[in-house]
């Protein structure tokens, strides 16, 4: 069958982005033929496109969506014909698409209590909050907490979640709107990058102790300050390269400022295993269904007005989360 999918044929800008038509087989043994519904949006899908991440030419886009099943291959029982399905993760690049096969192995049964919009909005964003603050360093009541880019997908859902773990959440973020935005979600400080000293703030609404954990998606422009942030024994969480990079760690600096861990973990590595997968989307779904986690919507974009939303994204000029809808 004849479908449209996004892909680039070098990595580039947002305008190397184009919608192709492509035919597509019958679901392979172990596969299921999803329609797609609404597809998440990601910073992930930026470091793709850009050659930061590599990947084989030419490459789809795009590692969430939602969607119904129209046919399942040889050996699936476990999803139907008419189901609601979604997803995250690869196997390859691709969910920014009308239709896409995919492994019945890696898919996950959509929540009932959440519409397709809302799933496709926070599902990776809300997995990346529950490793972060579950399993890569466990985040307890009473504790500072330190979040960068505090108004952005990631960033809102972790203060609403730190917020139901009984945590202090502190977040930073780029301007007033942006602020304003964090401290309604969760976060009972919000530092504004652009105008106050994040690591001098830190230490003012800690009473000069410093948080025990920072967690960084944006690289390079916050590396020092979210060094200069951390209590003694404190524990770095480098996740994300939104402006490069961070620099090379050296194991000197680790000991003179206060003998701290230094951790850049993935998703991937977090949910590599269905187990796993499937019992951190569960997690997520049920803040959901608990009213801990809501999700702000501030984006919606066409298949076809990709390179926009690309441009956006890159540019700062989202809050919150965004929808591709095909």
């Amino acid at each position: 069958m004849k479908v449209h999918a996004a892909r680039f044929h070098t990595a580039g800008g947002p305008e190397v982005l184009q919608l192709d038509a492509l035919e597509l087989a019958d679901p392979a043994a172990g596969e299921v033929r999803i329609r797609h519904t609404a597809i998440g949006l990601n910073f992930q899908d930026i470091y793709a496109r850009s050659g930061q991440y590599p990947t084989a030419l030419p490459s789809g886009l795009g590692t969430e969506a939602v969607g119904v099943v129209e046919a399942v291959g040889e050996g699936v029982t476990e999803f139907k014909v008419g189901e609601r399905v979604c997803y995250m993760s690869g196997p390859v690049l691709g969910a920014c698409s009308t239709h896409r096969n995919y492994p019945a192995a890696r898919l996950l049964h959509a929540p009932a209590h959440m519409s397709d919009e809302q799933i496709a909005a926070s599902l990776l964003k809300g997995m990346t909050v529950e490793y972060l603050m579950n399993r890569c360093y466990p985040v307890r009541a009473g504790q500072f907490v330190l979040m960068h880019a505090a108004a952005g997908g990631v960033g809102l859902l972790a203060g609403q979640w730190g917020r139901s773990l009984g945590a202090t959440m502190i977040g930073v973020a780029s301007g007033p709107q942006k602020v304003k935005l964090a401290l309604d979600n969760g976060y009972t400080h919000c530092i504004d990058r652009l105008s106050e000293d994040v690591a001098a703030r830190v230490k003012e609404i800690t009473s000069g102790a410093g948080v025990p954990v920072v967690y960084d998606s944006v690289g390079k422009d916050s590396f020092e300050q979210s060094l200069a942030s951390l209590a003694p024994r404190g524990y770095f969480v480098s996740f994300g390269t939104t402006t490069g990079a961070p620099p090379p760690v050296a194991a000197a600096t680790l000991q003179k400022m206060g003998s701290l861990y230094f951790t850049r973990p993935t998703l991937v590595t977090y949910t590599a295993s269905t187990e796993d997968l499937r019992q951190s989307a569960a997690a997520v779904f049920g803040m959901f269904e608990r009213g801990a986690l809501r999700i702000s919507i501030h984006q919606r974009y066409s298949l076809s007005d990709l390179a926009r939303a690309h441009a956006d994204l890159q540019g700062g000029r989202t809050t919150g989360s965004s929808v591709i809808l095909p």
